[in-house]
């Protein structure tokens, strides 16, 4: 493809206007590469990780070119060939990528000593002292990132079986995550509370697996397709009417675990059931219907909608979310302007590409402060992440939330009538 309809939905081209940095230049390279008319190189590499992955150009590309799959693909190959290696890139790639999450109870008991680090005041303390200021920039703005670790996690909130509110439609598997647990757990009980009370009885084993997406985009297909086989083994996907994710770039890739498995003997016809069960929570409520919240006790909130890339151009999750924020009684939904255009999340992004990523999160903040609104709803956890702290360091006073928190909290105020 040649035509370019894709060059001003990219967010990397819009800001340096190079054509490598676009999705028609990185795929030119990559047709290069194949053809055998350009060795592989440390250059072709970083412009592979210099792309956010937001996937707006597969939303604006007429003829439906799998920029998806073309990107995972290209960065295993920089992997595989050692483009960009380093002791220290080793280091934290097979720290986090190989370790951390590929078994999420280390990442929880992280959590936990960070929890602590936390309560004890010793973050508060830290920022107060000065020292950070003797740390070089990048690592001060790394520690100024830092989460804040909620009280309880996912499995202390929610039980293994949460029965439905009255009659039971459904049967379904709630997917915790891993940031969604670590920092959003909350988020995590909201999307139970809700999917119990329209109808459903929902299945949340305690001791969850990493979707694999983190490891895919990464070059660690291998990686990722183990966590896949996990997952598959731990909620057989013919036992549920649906598998739930409320995080949207979870659940871009949680719904390719037919195409990541299509050639395991073992797993493919299983995986490719997977794919037509696995469900983002706004696209199935919207599917079953939602029963409104009664408008007893609902104050005026004026919410505006910032979409997770890969649940608007990953998943085609658009109207729904919207249906039902706007099924909240005494709630006005204002349009955000370019609520498509990525936040500068985008995974990791905002860790490994920090000046771009900046410079998206402060073009995403100036529009969300012009809609007056004082909620900015999103449905993924790195772009709530992303958010809270872009909101923090311009000192508005805007409250950043899930959906599904918003809709419980609604259920929840009508029932204490």
């Amino acid at each position: 493809m040649h035509c370019g309809l894709c060059l001003p939905t990219c967010p990397t081209y819009d800001a340096t206007k190079l054509e490598r940095h676009s999705p028609r230049g990185r795929i030119a390279l990559m047709r290069a590469i194949a053809d055998d008319r350009l060795d592989t190189t440390r250059t072709f590499a970083e412009e592979m990780y210099f792309c956010l992955g937001c996937l707006a150009c597969t939303t604006a590309c007429p003829a439906g070119v799998n920029y998806a799959e073309l990107f995972e693909h290209a960065r295993a190959e920089v992997e595989a060939r050692r483009l960009l290696d380093s002791p220290l890139r080793r280091l934290i790639r097979g720290v986090t990528v190989k370790w951390l999450f590929m078994d999420l109870s280390r990442l929880l008991l992280l959590g936990r000593v960070m929890r602590l680090y936390q309560q004890l005041g010793l973050q508060t303390l830290l920022r107060r002292s000065g020292v950070l200021n003797l740390l070089p920039r990048r690592l001060r703005e790394l520690e100024a990132m830092t989460p804040d670790i909620p009280p309880a996690f996912s499995a202390d909130l929610i039980a293994p079986v949460t029965p439905a509110v009255g009659q039971r439609k459904y049967r379904v598997a709630m997917l915790t995550g891993c940031a969604q647990d670590l920092i959003f757990s909350e988020v995590n009980r909201d999307t139970v509370e809700v999917l119990a009370h329209n109808g459903c009885e929902v299945f949340t084993p305690r001791h969850q697996h990493c979707c694999g997406s983190l490891h895919a985009h990464n070059g660690e297909l291998g990686l990722a397709a183990e966590l896949a086989r996990r997952n598959i083994d731990q909620f057989p996907p013919e036992q549920f009417d649906a598998i739930i994710s409320n995080a949207g770039g979870c659940g871009s890739h949680l719904k390719h675990y037919g195409k990541l498995l299509a050639n395991d003997p073992h797993y493919a016809r299983r995986a490719a059931l997977w794919d037509r069960k696995l469900k983002d929570v706004h696209e199935w409520l919207a599917e079953i219907g939602v029963k409104p919240p009664a408008p007893d006790h609902q104050p005026p909130l004026t919410v505006t909608y910032h979409e997770s890339c890969h649940l608007s151009h990953g998943q085609k999750v658009i109207e729904q979310p919207r249906q039902l924020l706007r099924l909240i009684p005494n709630l006005t939904l204002v349009e955000l302007p370019e609520a498509t255009w990525c936040c500068g999340s985008a995974g990791i992004y905002n860790l490994t590409q920090p000046e771009m990523a900046n410079r998206l999160l402060e073009r995403k903040i100036r529009n969300i402060q012009s809609t007056g609104a004082t909620v900015v709803a999103n449905a993924n956890s790195g772009c709530l992440l992303q958010l809270i702290n872009g909101i923090r360091q311009a000192g508005l006073n805007i409250r950043v939330a899930h959906p599904m928190t918003l809709l419980a909290e609604a259920y929840r105020r009508a029932a204490s009538q």
